[in-house]
């Protein structure tokens, strides 16, 4: 399957730049998941589409400050660091740029001097390793008051509250992009959901910036995924494995939560509690043994997450929407709107 199977015209003017003042009134396109039938709502109707005994998974992965801009100590050379994967000892794997500026034994100081790290190592794939050091006794504490938002390259505009790139549920730290499709909850409509008879079993997946890397190879079943840490608890595996038992539906909420509970799913489509990293690539030919609904924002063109939703629905049907969506005028990508893709419409 090539790469250009996934390409589809985006007007520029659709991405949207900044996030709605009310988080739950994103416009939602309900995709039939085995036909090409459509429906337009807001997100808030999504209780229309829930059902007691269904499963909602989500992801509270929360964000890091992780972007940070050091100072070389022996040339004054301004680069920027993105925190990537916690390596324990406060050893990162960080992004820089540019990158011949931060050589292997290179030093950096940052802000006005609370952090200062040294660079390790340079890795096979051009990221450093980079041991920080710091006043006190949280490295989290020190970036929070000298990091700044990740947000991706096709934000253009100053996000004016950093939470508003955090999902109302967002708990442990750890990544570098936001789980998007949950950015449209809200605590009153988590609670209806609740109150409606549907569980809600939280994951954790630490979004790594891969996620924003583009597909390369035109043949996809070259191209390598990326490595995600993910945590799955007891108390979400058994949520998850009960809603299968009463023959309820697990609603993914993103491709984060997708891709963890695929990768620890058994062939009946059961849940193992479990602490890892994965590199699934979802895409068309692969059959779902867990997930049976799935909420997501729009995804890049020719994009790994466009992919894994035309493996979900079918490719075609997949396209078919978002050309209905880019007719329509939704707003696209991370602060955009949604999709709610099920057999039940």
């Amino acid at each position: 399957m090539k790469k250009s199977d996934f390409y589809f015209d985006l007007p520029e003017e659709l991405i949207a730049q900044t996030p709605l003042e009310q988080r739950d009134h994103s416009r939602m396109l309900v995709i039939g998941k085995h036909s090409q039938q459509l429906e337009h709502k807001h997100f808030y109707d999504i209780l229309e589409y829930l059902h007691p005994g269904d499963c909602l998974v989500l992801n509270n992965s929360r964000v890091l400050p992780a972007r940070m801009y050091g100072k070389r100590t022996d040339t004054g050379a301004i680069v920027e660091f993105l925190l990537l994967h916690n390596h324990g000892n406060d050893e990162w794997e960080v992004i820089t740029g540019p990158g011949k500026k931060a050589k292997q034994g290179t030093s950096f100081v940052f802000g006005d001097g609370q952090l200062t790290c040294d660079v390790l190592s340079v890795l096979d794939n051009g990221n450093r390793m980079a041991k920080f050091h710091y006043d006190g006794n949280s490295f989290y504490a020190v970036i929070d008051q000298i990091g700044e938002m990740p947000l991706p390259h096709y934000i253009h505009e100053r996000l004016e509250n950093a939470e508003r790139y955090q999902t109302v549920y967002s708990k442990e730290k750890g990544s570098a992009a936001a789980p998007t499709a949950g950015l449209h909850f809200t605590p009153d409509l988590l609670k209806k959901i609740e109150d409606k008879g549907i569980s809600v079993a939280y994951i954790t997946l630490h979004v790594g910036i891969g996620t924003f890397r583009p597909v390369k190879t035109e043949n996809i079943e070259d191209h390598e995924m990326h490595y995600e840490h993910f945590t799955v608890s007891e108390d979400a595996a058994d949520k998850i494995n009960e809603c299968k038992k009463r023959g309820g539906r697990v609603v993914a909420v993103g491709t984060t939560c997708t891709r963890t509970l695929e990768s620890v799913a058994d062939a009946d489509g059961n849940i193992s509690a479990c602490s890892d990293k994965t590199n699934i690539f979802i895409y068309p030919g692969y059959s779902f043994k867990c997930v049976d609904a799935l909420i997501t924002n729009f995804h890049l063109p020719e994009s790994t997450l466009i992919m894994l939703v035309s493996a979900f629905c079918g490719r075609e049907n997949a396209l078919h929407a978002y050309d209905t969506a880019i007719k329509e005028k939704y707003r696209f990508f991370s602060f955009g709107d949604v999709c709610f893709i099920s057999d039940s419409i």
